[in-house]
C-alpha cells in the first residue's frame, strides 16, 4: 500500500505548494485535489494506465466517462473538434465554473478509458485556484471523477478522501471544505438552440437560461437510470449512497412529520438504529437516534446542497441503519439537491 501524502494549503499564494502534486500528476499518479464543487481525483486524461488506476481506486464501472479538467481555454483546441457557437456563449459565460459541456472529442486525444468508448467527452473548468493551479504546472488536461469509492458520498473534505481512499492514491490538496457541495451540472448541445441536462448540478437550469436566453433548457425526468451506456456520469448506477438504507420524504410538512415518526417508530420496534435529514426548522420534530440537519431552513436550498454529504457520512460514522429524508421542491439548485437525494436512496422517494 502507498502512502497518501497530504499537501494542506496555507495562505493565499498558491505559488510554490502545488509543485510536488503537479509533477506527480504528471508522472502517472493519482492526485486528489479541491474544486467549487467536491474533491476530484485526477489523473492526466491522455495516459491510460494513470487513468486504470482511477477505475480501481474508486472500484468504479469502466462505463462509466470521466470528466476532463482544464485550466485554459486554449487546451481545448487540442482535445475536441469543431464545437457549436451555444458551447462558446456558455464558456464565456459559465466558465470558470460548475457546469461540464459534452464536446465532440478528436480521435487519440485522451484515453479511450476517458470516453469510455463515446465520440464525445464531458469538459469543464473549474472555478477554484488550487484546482485551477495544479492543472496548469502539470500541465496535462486532468480526468478526475469525485475522489470517493464508487457509490459512497462524494467527499466535500480532505478528511473525506481519506476516508475512503488512504494508502490507494498518491496525494491530496487540503483545499479545506469546498463550497458548492454537489457535482457539476453535465449538459449536451442539441442542435444550435437546444440544452439538454444530463445531469443537474452546480449550475441551474434557471442560471443557463440567464446566460443563453435564446436557448430551450431540457431537464432531464426524475428519475434517469437506463439500460444503455451512460453518455455522462452521473447517469446510472446508485450513487452517493450511505450505508443504512434511506428513504426521501417529500410533501406537506404536517403529513412528512407524521409519516417519518410512524416509520422511526416502527424501525426501533425492529432494533434499528434510526437517522433524520430535515431542515433546520423540523430539528426537534423527531426522536431518531441520530437528527441532522441540511444546516438552514427549506429556502437555503445552497446551505442544504453544501451539508449533503458531509451528513450522509455521519450517518455512516454513527451506524444508522435506517434513514429517513426531508425533500425539497426542485426548483434551482434543488433540481440537482432532489437528483443527489433519489440516488442516495436508490430512487426511494415517497410522495405525499
Amino acid at each position: 500500500m502507498k502512502k497518501t501524502k497530504v499537501w494542506q494549503l496555507k495562505g493565499e499564494t498558491l505559488a510554490g505548494q502545488l509543485t510536488e502534486a503537479a509533477e506527480l500528476l504528471k508522472a502517472g499518479e493519482l492526485i486528489a485535489f479541491p474544486t467549487e464543487t467536491v474533491y476530484g481525483l485526477g489523473a492526466d486524461a491522455r495516459n491510460t494506465q494513470a487513468v486504470e488506476q482511477i477505475f480501481a481506486a474508486k472500484g468504479r464501472p469502466s462505463d462509466n466517462p470521466l470528466i476532463v479538467h482544464i485550466a485554459n481555454i486554449e487546451q481545448l483546441s487540442e482535445l475536441v473538434l469543431p464545437y457549436p457557437e451555444l458551447a462558446s456563449q456558455l464558456m464565456e459565460q459559465l466558465w470558470p465554473g460548475p457546469l461540464t459541456i459534452v464536446l465532440p472529442v478528436k480521435p487519440d486525444a485522451l484515453s479511450p478509458l476517458v470516453t469510455a468508448g463515446l465520440a464525445t467527452v464531458g469538459i469543464r473548468m473549474p472555478d477554484h485556484a488550487a484546482a485551477l493551479e495544479l492543472i496548469a504546472q502539470a500541465n496535462c488536461p486532468v480526468a478526475a471523477p469525485s475522489a470517493n469509492r464508487s457509490g459512497r458520498p462524494s467527499p466535500t473534505t480532505a478528511a473525506h478522501v481519506l476516508e475512503d481512499l488512504n494508502g490507494a492514491i498518491a496525494g491530496v490538496v487540503d483545499g479545506g471544505a469546498t463550497g458548492v457541495g454537489l457535482e457539476s451540472t453535465v449538459i449536451e448541445l442539441a442542435g444550435d438552440n437546444m440544452i439538454r441536462i444530463l445531469r443537474p448540478g452546480g449550475v441551474t437550469p434557471e442560471q443557463l437560461k440567464l446566460a443563453v436566453p435564446e436557448a430551450l433548457i431540457d431537464t432531464p425526468p426524475a428519475k434517469s437510470e437506463t439500460e444503455e451506456a451512460p453518455r455522462s456520469p452521473g447517469m446510472k448506477y446508485t450513487h452517493y449512497a450511505p450505508a443504512g438504507d434511506m428513504e426521501i420524504v417529500q410533501g406537506d410538512a404536517i403529513e412528512t412529520a407524521a409519516y417519518i415518526r410512524e416509520g422511526i417508530a416502527g424501525a426501533k420496534r425492529d432494533g434499528l438504529k434510526t437517522g433524520v435529514l430535515v431542515f433546520a426548522e423540523r430539528e426537534g420534530d423527531f426522536d431518531a437516534d441520530v437528527v441532522l440537519t441540511y444546516g438552514g431552513g427549506k429556502h437555503q436550498l445552497e446551505h442544504a446542497a453544501q451539508r449533503l454529504y458531509a451528513a450522509l457520512r455521519q450517518f455512516d460514522a454513527e451506524g444508522v441503519q435506517r434513514i429517513w429524508a426531508e425533500g425539497c421542491e426542485e426548483q434551482g439548485i434543488g433540481l440537482a439537491l432532489m437528483n443527489r437525494l433519489a440516488k442516495a436512496a436508490g430512487n426511494q422517494v415517497t410522495r405525499l
